[in-house]
């Protein structure tokens, strides 16, 4: 297999270095100084305005510095009616007839497309696609269900433009990950084609945070309490019930899901929901791939500078997108 529009042949994931059996030195190092300099600020801010505005200052800030953009990386605004986002582009990357939909995370309340520029940057030189992150709405100032309408039309969006399902993957972190399983399961009940594949980091499943905090009774994340995280969200979940269908997600026997693939760090308390999402999709006969990698703290592929890991974490998502790809652009030239 190759490369939309190249000779170059694709790499299969077992090509790609495994998941190491023990976090490096550096990592180590990083979630200790994590562990006491980060995850203090997040548990006292409080939880108002000024609280939010602070949580946003502080995350940009550590994302940016961490995981910038790679030089020569093309960025493309999108402001229209239907949607806000933008385009990344890693150099040596141009449009084609297939694109990465990018959802990012920020408990539906902190991060943006910008803060997550770099990560988009690196999975678009990793897979060799344009990469369009959706600027959805966030709240306090927008709640429920604002993002995830916002991710949907973002997705149609895709379509209108002339790109086919069969042409896009998606990729989400954290609450992006509830967004994108909530995308997915829509088109399902639509009758809306699904993408090609999906890669998840660190994904967000129970919005009441009581599987993390049972996680973090046995080791306490690196970043923030689950408390703190819940209080977070709320935000966005004010005034609703917490099995709202669209929030407490599940997934029916039987239904048609694309491949998914999903990577948590060992250290945060997510690991647990990442491990719950693979047994809701295995239970309901979907296919997943869960990587759980030893030691490492919440979204850690977006942090390359911290992280020694991350680059060998994006390389592997990268190999099963464009093979999920390939194979999925093959079976509609068949067909």
């Amino acid at each position: 297999m190759t490369r939309s529009g190249s000779t170059e042949t694709l790499p299969r994931i077992d090509d790609v270095p495994a998941v190491p059996t023990s976090a490096s030195l550096l990592s180590q190092i990083a979630l200790a100084t994590t562990r006491l300099g980060l995850r203090p600020i997040n548990v006292a801010l409080p939880a108002n305005r000024a609280g939010v505005w602070a949580g946003r200052q502080i995350v940009s800030t550590f994302m940016t510095a961490l995981g910038p953009p790679l030089p020569g990386t093309k960025v493309t605004k999108v402001r229209t009616d239907q949607v806000v986002g933008e385009w990344v582009r890693a150099p040596g990357v141009s449009a084609g007839r297939a694109a990465m939909y990018y959802i990012h995370g920020s408990g539906y309340v902190i991060c943006s497309a910008r803060t997550h520029r770099g990560l988009a940057s690196r999975l678009s030189a990793a897979t060799g696609l344009p990469v369009f992150v959706s600027d959805y709405r966030l709240a306090p100032e927008h709640r429920f269900p604002a993002a995830a309408d916002d991710v949907a039309a973002g997705y149609r969006w895709l379509l209108d433009a002339g790109y086919a399902a069969s042409d896009i993957v998606i990729g989400g972190d954290s609450a992006g990950g509830h967004l994108a399983l909530d995308l997915l399961l829509e088109n399902a009940r639509t009758g809306a084609a699904q993408p090609a594949a999906v890669a998840m980091f660190s994904p967000l499943v129970d919005l009441t945070f009581g599987t993390a905090a049972v996680q973090e009774r046995r080791r306490k994340d690196p970043m923030i309490s689950a408390r703190a995280a819940r209080t977070l969200l709320s935000h966005y979940t004010f005034g609703q019930r917490d099995d709202h269908p669209r929030l407490q997600l599940t997934i029916p026997r039987g239904i048609s899901l694309p491949p998914i693939f999903v990577q948590a760090g060992g250290a945060e308390m997510l690991s647990a929901d990442a491990r719950q999402l693979q047994r809701m999709l295995r239970a309901a006969g979907s296919d997943c791939e869960l990587e759980i990698w030893p030691g490492q703290m919440h979204v850690f592929q977006a942090l390359p500078l911290l992280i020694p890991e991350a680059s060998q974490a994006l390389r592997r998502t990268a190999a099963f997108l464009t093979n999920a790809l390939a194979t999925s652009t093959s079976i509609q030239e068949v067909s």
